[in-house]
């Protein structure tokens, strides 16, 4: 570096630096958001929906091949109680960065809140109880719908989701494995629910409509939604983090207090 000018120098670190710089920029520049409309939605109980919201944000941009199929689309599902929001996060959005295995400038990558989730249609909207009664192969049936109907899709590169978004993706492979080049599956198995996992959700169920409040669902209290929830923490938590937020007796009792409310 002798005899090398102070001004080149700078600029050569400036140009080393100046790709993790743009990094977060570069996923906002290529970020959409939107919402998908499906009038008439029909259930697979046989309910209908005039008009089923579905909420997403795509990153990147649609590469097409010779016969102007999109050729680079990802599909993300998000987890029980999640949204969209859960991968733009600073703990997932590094995945989008360039060079990194989902990046933005390579991949078209699709990620809807899910129906019940986010800022897509839900029972909470207005319906409440009234809202039909609907189960994955619904929600997979929405998302379907966005990425043919809505984006013009009809191939995916990859398919993934984490806990209830991975359940998803393998209904996406048995549904539509015409549409599938691969599947990533997190924190799930192809298999009914049962056990523990089917346990904590009828536990949950009970907590919020035993509630005195809860008046078929037309309550304005939170309470057993908030043990319920309360309940789901404990539930997932690893037994060391709840020792480290429960270290004794009476840290727990006073943790418990609050959730019951």
């Amino acid at each position: 570096m002798r005899g090398f000018p102070l001004r080149k120098r700078l600029l050569a670190v400036f140009l080393t630096a100046l790709p993790a710089l743009l990094a977060p920029s570069l996923v906002a520049q290529q970020r959409t958001e939107a919402d998908f409309v499906i009038r008439n939605f029909q259930f697979r109980n046989g309910e209908t929906l005039p008009e089923l919201k579905i909420h997403y944000v795509t990153l990147g941009v649609p590469q097409r091949d010779t016969g102007g199929h999109v050729s680079n689309a990802v599909l993300l599902l998000h987890g029980t109680g999640g949204s969209l929001n859960g991968f733009l996060s600073e703990r997932y959005s590094v995945l989008f960065q360039p060079g990194q295995p989902l990046d933005s400038s390579r991949y078209f990558i699709i990620i809807p809140d899910g129906m019940g989730h986010g800022r897509s249609s839900k029972p909470s909207d207005g319906l409440r109880t009234r809202f039909p009664h609907y189960d994955y192969d619904d929600m997979v049936e929405a998302q379907y719908r966005l990425v043919t109907a809505g984006l013009r899709v009809d191939r995916l590169k990859l398919v993934s989701g984490i806990s209830m978004g991975g359940m998803q993706a393998w209904l996406w492979a048995e549904e539509h494995p015409e549409m599938l080049d691969n599947l990533f599956p997190l924190v799930c198995m192809p298999v009914a629910i049962g056990g523990l996992n089917r346990l904590w959700r009828d536990l949950a169920i009970y907590l919020i409509t035993s509630d005195p409040d809860y008046q078929n669902g037309n309550s304005t209290s939170e309470h057993g939604l908030n043990q319920a929830i309360a309940m789901f923490e404990l539930v997932i938590d690893a037994a060391s983090l709840v020792r480290a937020n429960a270290p004794d007796r009476d840290v727990a009792d006073t943790l418990f207090n609050i959730w019951m409310g």
